[in-house]
């Protein structure tokens, strides 16, 4: 046991000393689309918040754009892209030239940093859990799930109605009145199995 406790402690210490970053919501697909364990990226996948960037290229988001004096697509507005996105403004999705999204056939690196930047488009899984960099990995979250490690000293975050009221809020243009109690209702998945 006591080899145990040392082994945690320094397995904390080092990820502690991480810098964690969005991942985006595949590279939560790997071990959260298997039915056996709760298919929980089956559900989010099917869900508004996966497709909350897409409604940015709407006609409605266009005409919020316009009502709202803005000189930009939807697609490309920070007010938009906070609420629409993962980790807006804290080190998830960021704006890119066009060439960005199109690398070299050969630029693999290129490549790597598009699958990811795609991957925070819409309200991914890490808008609610938080950056994913440290807790994805498999030996981390089984530590969690044993009680091992604090979640969130490895980036996991306990989901509560302030989760939610960052963006269902007044300040949406297309804000209704949010009920977190029911809303928790149609995206909660259930745990993964261990």
């Amino acid at each position: 046991m006591k080899r145990m406790t040392i082994v945690v402690v320094m397995l904390s210490t080092i990820i502690m000393s991480q810098d964690i970053k969005y991942v985006g919501s595949t590279g939560c697909k790997m071990c959260h689309n298997k039915e056996a364990k709760g298919a929980q990226y089956t559900k989010w996948e099917a869900s508004r918040h996966a497709h909350a960037f897409e409604t940015l290229k709407s006609e409605n988001a266009s005409q919020i754009v316009k009502d709202k004096g803005l000189e930009t697509e939807a697609w490309n507005a920070p007010e938009c892209l906070q609420c629409h996105t993962t980790g807006y403004g804290n080190g998830g999705y960021e704006i890119r030239e066009e060439s960005f999204w199109f690398p070299a056939a050969e630029d693999k690196a290129g490549a790597k940093v598009v699958k990811r930047m795609k991957g925070l488009q819409s309200v991914g899984c890490e808008s609610c859990h938080g950056a994913g960099s440290v807790y994805k990995s498999s030996s981390i979250m089984k530590s969690v799930y044993a009680n091992e490690i604090d979640g969130q000293t490895v980036g996991l975050k306990q989901i509560s109605k302030e989760t939610c009221i960052v963006c269902h809020n007044e300040k949406s243009p297309t804000f209704k009145p949010f009920n977190f109690e029911e809303s928790i209702k149609v995206i909660t998945h259930p745990m993964p199995a261990s």
